[in-house]
């Protein structure tokens, strides 16, 4: 992703987990701070700049896990999905109330 950044000519500018958002997580009832792997500007085919946050992640932790066997591992990789999904939830947010776009990028994303 940083290599992408770095030789896209349309990026202007980009950091890597600079911004906090905060977020509530219900898993233990605290609040805490989110750090976005990405933001970046880009310039669009129309010659605009578009703002965005971007988070890259394995795609199977941006699913509920499948078991149907309530095991240590499932019950950890669902804590990681509700975990995820409230971060991305206080994302979107952020992006809707700042004009930027949040975008969850996976492996399938990045190695087209």
């Amino acid at each position: 992703m940083c290599k992408f950044l770095d030789l896209n000519e349309n990026v202007i500018s980009w950091a890597s987990e600079e911004l906090a958002i905060p977020y509530f997580s219900p898993v233990d009832d605290k609040w805490h701070r989110y750090y976005p792997d990405f933001m970046c500007k880009i310039k669009n085919k129309t010659g605009s700049i578009d703002k965005l946050i971007i988070e890259v992640k394995p795609e199977k932790q941006t699913k509920p896990p499948k078991s149907k066997k309530q095991t240590r591992n499932y019950l950890r990789e669902m804590k990681t999905f509700a975990i995820n999904t409230y971060k991305w939830e206080a994302a979107e947010k952020f992006c809707q109330e700042n004009g930027w776009v949040f975008k969850i990028l996976t492996e399938k994303d990045l190695f087209k």
